[in-house]
């Protein structure tokens, strides 16, 4: 009897000291420029299930397509003041904090998403990643969320960088998109991806450059004629939010929300890389003459970059880890 006492007040213990362990409750709020019918938005919602599933609950997901929340560099900030906020950002976004993550968007870096991914779970990655910690208060939750390739969107054929001389083309105001779309020939114009529709229609840019989900949630099909494939900046993205909301986290919690990150990245990844075949097709349906260029002149026009943002020893390493 008296074991059996002992078996059942264990058993009565257990949810109790699971409960102990996820005794602190916490909101994460996600913010993305993505729309919710983008394939990527499949990781974020495995990403909220999962964690939501894996914690009992004490820590919850709310995710806000379309930039809800604001611009990323404003959630950024409100990150950085300790804010229970997180956005899908790209690496130029974070190199002004620290200087290495701004190759992640630097041109042709990588090969597709296998080698992106190898990048953003190398040794090497994780110190970029403890690095931001300490200069900007900024915790990586996972870099594996790729968005696709990026080409050029003009209302004029695009066959070399010559042809994109006196062209307006809206860009992410980061440095190493600048540097890029400067190189590549055309005047960088820096705009919220909100306003890009706008500035087309209302010709207050010439052009832009995104890749497939993006373009078509934007609609830009209605506003442009033709899309280069260039595939200039292969998109990786991360998502990131606040070192001092996460360290007050219980160490199960925050293990929690890195494993999920990362499976919610390969997730939203793959459905974008399954989905491109078809947005094709459908833009092609909308009109849009859709070209394949030679990229060897676009290969060899941003080169410059490297060398212009001192990056050129860094993508050794870089390279080093992929091949590793």
């Amino acid at each position: 009897m008296l074991t059996r006492r002992i078996v059942m007040a264990g058993a009565l213990a257990s949810p109790l000291v699971v409960r102990r362990a996820f005794a602190q409750s916490a909101t994460l709020s996600v913010n993305s420029a993505l729309t919710d019918d983008d394939p990527m938005f499949n990781g974020l919602r495995a990403f909220k299930e999962a964690v939501e599933k894996r914690s009992g609950g004490s820590l919850r997901v709310n995710l806000f397509p379309s930039s809800q929340l604001g611009p990323d560099e404003d959630v950024l900030e409100q990150a950085r003041a300790g804010a229970g906020v997180a956005v899908l950002v790209d690496g130029g976004r974070l190199a002004p904090y620290v200087h290495e993550f701004g190759i992640l968007g630097a041109p042709y870096i990588a090969s597709g998403f296998p080698e992106l991914r190898k990048i953003a779970t190398s040794p090497l990655f994780e110190g970029w990643t403890e690095k931001l910690r300490k200069a900007s208060g900024h915790q990586v939750l996972s870099f594996n969320w790729f968005q696709g390739d990026r080409h050029l969107l003009t209302n004029k054929p695009v066959t070399t960088p010559a042809d994109l001389g006196g062209v307006r083309m809206r860009t992410p105001g980061a440095p190493v998109w600048l540097e890029t779309i400067r190189a590549m020939g055309a005047t960088p114009t820096p705009l919220p991806w909100t306003e890009v529709y706008s500035a087309l229609q209302l010709r207050a840019i010439d052009g832009a450059e995104a890749q497939y989900p993006a373009v078509w949630g934007a609609r830009l099909y209605e506003v442009i004629k033709n899309i280069t494939k260039t595939g200039h900046i292969n998109l990786i993205t991360g998502l990131v939010g606040s070192r001092a909301w996460f360290d007050g986290l219980s160490p199960e919690q925050r293990t929690i929300l890195r494993d999920e990150a990362l499976n919610g990245g390969d997730v939203g990844s793959k459905a974008t890389l399954a989905s491109l075949d078809d947005f094709e097709k459908k833009l092609r349906a909308a009109k849009v003459e859709i070209a394949t260029p030679d990229l060897t002149p676009f290969r060899e026009a941003t080169k410059v970059v490297y060398d212009k943002l001192n990056y050129a020893a860094l993508r050794r390493e870089v390279d080093a880890a992929i091949a590793g």
